[in-house]
């Protein structure tokens, strides 16, 4: 049995595998078993792991868990949790010896994941060139921003870990070199994280709140006090609710486009870039507006080599743990 887990800032999901069934499951695939836990609910993934391998009595053979975070010697310090992940800790609490558990970035699972993916699981921005082929790249905002690249060794894709959430933003105009100046009020180094996510979002809805681009009605506000403001951003910007919600949606997805630009560059993922995350789906109508592949697009003399390369957004959120199970029996 292949336990596989996915842990971000959010929720920490976990499925069982049977080990035959693991190397070719898809991301429709029914786990044996499968569970959803509020991250912060939480002192530590282990507590997590005992209360539902308890749950469930498997005895599990091989375990991969992808956490949201730079694995160093087994061990992740999580950027958006309080906690310190070790692989060999997890061992301890599975009863397996240490070989048996891996640990990995939960975007490089993720980028595992996309082996796993049926058509019905992928929305195109863009198609690319005709037959497309060569390095890919991810990039997906939720709790934070990950990025991943995948290098294609001429048969297969061979995903690697990155930090590039974490790289400085860069402003592209007089927008968002004001908000990199409002930003610099509040942190001492603004990140692409810092814009791209569900904190990032908003980050943004401030800047332009507080910078006289909009106005917020007592409603409104009133709204973002009583939950996750974040998808109240988003939420009142779709349904036309809000124009100050819907220019700061506008402004996240062009930030959102020029960011995925510059990780295909990065990475010349001339085989296709992919865009993940809980975020993409529910503004899947932004993402495949003219706006998101404009700012893609945005990259001078690099344009005709940007236009040449797939651009798609994942829309099952089971593509991270789906992949975490795949990369369990390459350990």
């Amino acid at each position: 049995m292949i336990l596989a887990g996915d842990i971000g800032g959010t929720n920490t999901r976990l499925a069982l595998f049977r080990r035959e069934d693991a190397s070719a499951v898809r991301a429709d695939t029914p786990p044996f078993a499968e569970g959803a836990f509020p991250s912060r609910d939480y002192p530590g993934l282990c507590d997590i792991v005992r209360e539902f391998a308890s749950r469930h009595g498997a005895h599990v053979t091989r375990a991969c868990f992808g956490v949201a975070g730079p694995i160093r010697n087994r061990r992740c310090v999580a950027t958006n949790l309080p906690w310190v992940v070790e692989a060999d800790s997890l061992a301890a609490e599975l009863r397996l010896p240490p070989g048996e558990v891996l640990l990995i970035n939960d975007l490089e699972a993720n980028a595992y994941g996309i082996a796993a993916l049926v058509p019905e699981d992928v929305a195109a921005i863009s198609e690319g060139a005709p037959g497309a082929q060569g390095n890919a790249a991810l990039i997906s905002a939720g709790t934070g921003l990950g990025e991943a690249g995948l290098y294609w060794d001429g048969r297969a894709h061979r995903p690697f870990a990155c930090e590039g959430g974490h790289s400085s933003f860069a402003p592209a105009s007089v927008l968002h070199l004001e908000l990199h100046r409002w930003l610099l009020q509040k942190f001492p180094h603004v990140s692409w994280e810092r814009v791209l996510s569900g904190p990032g979002l908003v980050n943004v809805y401030g800047f332009l709140r507080d910078t006289g681009h909009g106005d917020e009605p007592a409603w409104l506000a009133e709204e973002m006090r009583q939950g996750d403001p974040a998808p109240v951003i988003s939420r009142n910007a779709l349904a036309g609710k809000s124009p100050l919600c819907e220019k700061a949606l506008d402004l996240f997805v062009e930030l959102y486009g020029a960011e995925a630009g510059n990780v295909a560059l990065k990475f010349l993922a001339t085989g296709g870039v992919y865009i993940g995350g809980g975020i993409a789906p529910r503004i899947l109508p932004k993402l495949q507006a003219p706006a998101f592949r404009d700012a893609f697009l945005a990259k001078g003399r690099m344009r005709p080599l940007l236009e040449t390369m797939p651009l798609r957004i994942i829309l099952n959120e089971r593509a991270a743990l789906v992949g975490a199970a795949r990369r369990a029996l390459m350990a």
